[in-house]
Formats: C-alpha cells, structure tokens, sequence
C-alpha cells in the first residue's frame, strides 16, 4: 500500500496525504520517492482540475521528517546529496505548483516536515500542535529548502533562533513568528484547511493562479519588475469570460442587474 496519495474532490480541492502513522508519517527513501511522485501528479492535476492543494499527514501526526532509524544506514556524502536532492526537487515544485497549498498541520512537525510545512504557500496549526527544526539536535542542517523559506517567512533572527536552537513551539508561538497562518481547533486542521481550500477554489481560477504567481514574483524581484509583471497579468484577465460572469453574478446578488 503506498504510503502517499492524492485524492481530488468535486471542488477541486486535492489532498496530499502522507501515511506512516507507525513512525509518525516519517519518511523513508520509498516514501521519498513516492512523495516527489504524487508532487508530479498534483503538478498535472493543477493544470486540468485542480484548485487547491492541502498536505496533511495520516493519524494525527503531520510529517515527523525522515526516517532516521532507516536513513542512518546510509552514512555516506553521496547518500546525503542524495537525500538532499529528492525531496530537495520535490518540494521545489510543490512551491511552484500554479494552485495555492495550503499545510494542514495536526500534531507534531519535526525537522523535515517543517520543511514539507514551510513549502506549502499557507500553513494551519491545530491548537494542540507544535513545530520543531530539529536538525542542528542531530548534527545537521535543513537540506529541503526549509531554511531558505523560514527566512522569508520570520526574518532572519527568528530563523536563526529556530534554526540553531531546534527549540519545539507551540501552535500560538508559530502564529505569532508567522509561521502559522492560521489556527484551528485540535485535531480540526485539515477540516479548517479544507474549508480555507474550498474558498479559494469557489474563485475564478485564472485569477487564484495570477494572484500567487504575482506575489511570487516580488518575493524574488525588484519592486519595479513586480509592480510591472502584476499590471501586464491584468489585461488578459479583464477580457475572460470567468471575469465577466463572476461580475454579472455580483450585479445580479447587490441588485444592480
């Protein structure tokens, strides 16, 4: 049975799920590999039905990172470099998937799963969860990106203070670091994502997609490159059909039409 799947409801809002609930979703190279596989298909689902995309973990853990009683018995440079690439490459297109996602996070997140966290576009925290990378405790670094993204998303003293420390915080820390995006009852994380995803995929899809491929581009750009790819997005979208009918079903609700 895989230990990864991708399911996609009518909404068009998928799931990524990650189920090892034996050793809390963490993930060996077989998993690895499936993960950057389903990361793939979500890519070509995006491009077809696909609105949103949540990534949450089975059994009431999120991804407690890799399997280290596994991955400890390849002790070598090359299996490093290996390690580091694969999901390396897989969570480098999910962040670059068009669709928002959305981390769904009940319980733990330790090492690579914040890194799996921080590659999603929005994170909810269950209450009762927490967040730990744990790398520098075990004598390593982030190796999936999770550094590079924790820094854009706190700064870089509360990166480095995560980073260095490998300190666990709680859901309300991570709210207040901006690491979590939003809260939610325990255990209710990936209903909340849910409910958040369908939202979002409620909205004309062309414009979802412009809107997180404009703020991509300023999280990488000059502000004058930003400002001047959000202005050239706009035209196109004005002359859509999805444009038009998302204006007339607003006339219509504040009685203008």
């Amino acid at each position: 049975m895989s230990a990864i799947s991708l399911d996609v409801d009518s909404d068009g809002v998928g799931v990524l799920s990650v189920s090892r609930p034996r050793v809390r979703n963490a993930l060996n190279w077989e998993a690895m590999a499936e993960f950057a596989a389903i990361v793939e298909q979500a890519a070509e689902r995006a491009l077809a039905d696909m609105r949103a995309l949540i990534v949450s973990g089975a059994g009431g853990t999120f991804i407690s990172g890799g399997d280290i009683a596994e991955l400890q018995k390849y002790p070598g440079e090359e299996d490093g470099l290996r390690l580091a690439t694969v999901m390396g490459d897989a969570l480098a297109r999910l962040e670059a998937l068009p669709c928002p996602t959305i981390a769904a996070m009940d319980g733990a997140a330790r090492g690579g799963g914040c890194e799996v966290a921080v590659a999603c576009d929005l994170r909810v925290m269950a209450e009762d969860a927490d967040a730990g990378f744990v790398h520098t405790r075990l004598g390593i670094i982030t190796a999936w990106g999770g550094g590079q993204r924790l820094l854009r998303l706190v700064g870089y003293a509360r990166a480095l203070d995560l980073l260095t420390t490998g300190r666990v915080i709680s859901a309300a820390e991570a709210l207040a670091l901006g690491l979590a995006s939003r809260l939610a009852p325990a255990g209710e994380a990936l209903n909340v994502a849910r409910e958040w995803a369908r939202q979002i995929a409620a909205n004309p899809p062309a414009a979802v997609r412009a809107a997180k491929r404009i703020l991509r581009i300023g999280l990488t750009h000059p502000n004058g490159a930003a400002l001047d790819a959000e202005r050239a997005e706009f035209p196109a979208l004005w002359a859509t059909e999805e444009r038009r009918a998302a204006v007339a079903r607003f006339l219509r609700k504040v009685g203008r039409r």
